[in-house]
């Protein structure tokens, strides 16, 4: 079995097909998939999808490139992610590509997501893009390594994978590992502990080879996991059951399918 470790299927390419959606995960092996929410806004629409399926599960957070979404206080963060179904904080994070211009109120959002998780028990889905020091600073001053969480969709070098390792943190592949010019997340997906690695579509977004440029869905996971698996010289089904593992055991809330 696979696990679609993030991806989005509340957004409307994939609201619109999602019968098939999840009859392709089937027929694919995945067996689980965590649905992320990015704003509080559309946050009911992610419950609703983990609510109606048994295996699917959800995260509560505002996305860092939300610059005018309804803010977040940790007591709201803490009271959402009660839900049995709510299995994470995030995604939060901080991303000084898409907003240069004013990161103080990404940082403050930040902690107070981390605060948040920390008061839930939760682990934490982290975002970080040309970010790397202050996101793992502001990890580190806010003890985030007490519920620790996973880097997603990593796309940075081993030296920063390393300090995310040290910081109790998962790091999770995307599409992206797929990509013959990505020679520095494919040389983390090579090193990186297999007993602290996630695969991920980030669907709809970032579908790997041979669907790459096209829309990507939670069926494609297995690609990721086959190109991992392919990197480090294993079978395909060793990566798929440590991935599957370590989803779980991060995730302590979200069960475990009896078929698996």
């Amino acid at each position: 079995m696979l696990v679609d470790s993030h991806c989005h299927l509340d957004f409307p390419d994939l609201a619109a097909h999602l019968p098939e959606i999840l009859e392709r995960m089937r027929q694919h092996d995945v067996g689980c998939a965590l649905c992320i929410g990015v704003n509080l806004e559309d946050f009911p629409n992610v419950l609703a999808l983990a609510e109606a399926h048994p295996h699917l599960y959800a995260t509560v957070g505002v996305h860092p490139e939300y610059a005018d979404a309804d803010e977040p206080d940790a007591q709201r963060l803490l009271a959402l992610s009660a839900h049995p179904k709510v299995v994470a904080i995030g995604e939060t994070g901080l991303d000084y590509y898409w907003q240069k211009d004013c990161p103080e109120w990404q940082r403050d959002r930040f902690r107070t997501h981390i605060r948040a998780a920390r008061a839930a028990g939760k682990p934490l889905v982290v975002h970080m893009r040309d970010a790397a020091d202050d996101t793992l600073t502001i990890l580190a001053e806010e003890g985030a390594d007490a519920v620790g969480g996973v880097m997603h969709c990593f796309t940075e070098t081993w030296e920063i994978a390393r300090r995310a390792l040290d910081l109790g943190f998962y790091i999770s592949f995307s599409g992206i590992v797929t990509f013959k010019n990505a020679l520095a997340i494919r040389e983390v997906a090579r090193k990186a502990p297999l007993d602290r690695i996630l695969a991920e579509t980030d669907a709809p977004y970032l579908a790997p080879v041979p669907y790459r440029g096209k829309r990507n869905e939670p069926a494609y996971v297995r690609y990721v996991a086959d190109e991992i698996a392919r990197l480090r010289d294993l079978p395909p089904e060793t990566v798929a059951a440590a991935t599957t593992a370590n989803f779980f055991t991060l995730f302590k809330h979200a069960q475990r399918p009896l078929q698996s």
